[in-house]
């Protein structure tokens, strides 16, 4: 006695018609967003500079070698910026319009490092003309940071969040921290990169638990309150 096969006794249910059931299989949809040209504002440069054969940086991604051996570089009102990207990376500025191509989209690393390029330059043209921001919000009684100078003419932050001891931080070159509150630091820089990384630092010391809500909270930060377990 043989198996009947699932469109066989739908036939015969179906007084031998057969019921065809397809599966719909949606398209990969992609940001595209590396095509997306960015536009500078007034007094904003954008240019490439190659680095030499013996300064350029490799690794390997799969079967393929690597060589950073560009700079894209952004100059704008706060500052300058440069960021290292592959030799296959190309960029076009033509009439306050920059765009960033690849020659082959259909190679996977290129494809991926086409939109990462894109992502990274828009940030550097905001940064260079109005700046990026994070906001530090200590929640917890007592909890609070303050900026103290140190002998060297920069500063740090110093943390008191429940330790017997102080925590500090001594605030990166290019960063300026502002206390508009004991509850609040505001960092500020032209490098988005720098200004993010500080941030997630502080918020190392007391990262947010889940039962009080006590802890560092970064920009718009929030967490799912848990009940607590009874016995």
């Amino acid at each position: 006695m043989f198996k009947q096969s699932v469109s066989q006794i739908a036939a015969a249910g179906m007084g031998g018609k057969v019921a065809v059931r397809s599966f719909s299989v949606g398209a990969v949809i992609r940001s595209n967003i590396g095509k997306a040209p960015i536009r500078l504002g007034e007094g904003i440069e954008c240019y490439t500079e190659s680095i030499p054969y013996e300064f350029s940086k490799r690794f390997t991604k799969g079967s393929q070698v690597i060589t950073l051996d560009k700079h894209i570089v952004v100059k704008g009102p706060k500052g300058v910026l440069r960021s290292i990207v592959p030799n296959f990376i190309e960029v076009e500025n033509k009439d306050g319009l920059v765009s960033v191509s690849v020659p082959d989209a259909k190679d996977k690393i290129q494809r991926s490092m086409w939109g990462t390029t894109r992502a990274l330059l828009n940030n550097n043209v905001i940064g260079v003309t109005e700046g990026h921001l994070a906001i530090v919000k200590f929640v917890g009684t007592g909890y609070r940071a303050t900026i103290e100078d140190l002998a060297n003419g920069k500063k740090q932050v110093v943390l008191k969040i429940g330790y017997p001891y102080m925590p500090a931080l001594e605030v990166p070159e290019g960063l300026t921290v502002t206390s508009p509150n004991p509850t609040r630091l505001i960092i500020e820089g032209i490098n988005k990169h720098t200004v993010t990384q500080f941030a997630s630092k502080i918020r190392e010391f007391k990262k947010p638990e889940p039962y009080k809500g006590k802890g560092i909270y970064v920009n718009d930060e929030t967490i799912k309150l848990k009940e607590k377990k009874i016995k």
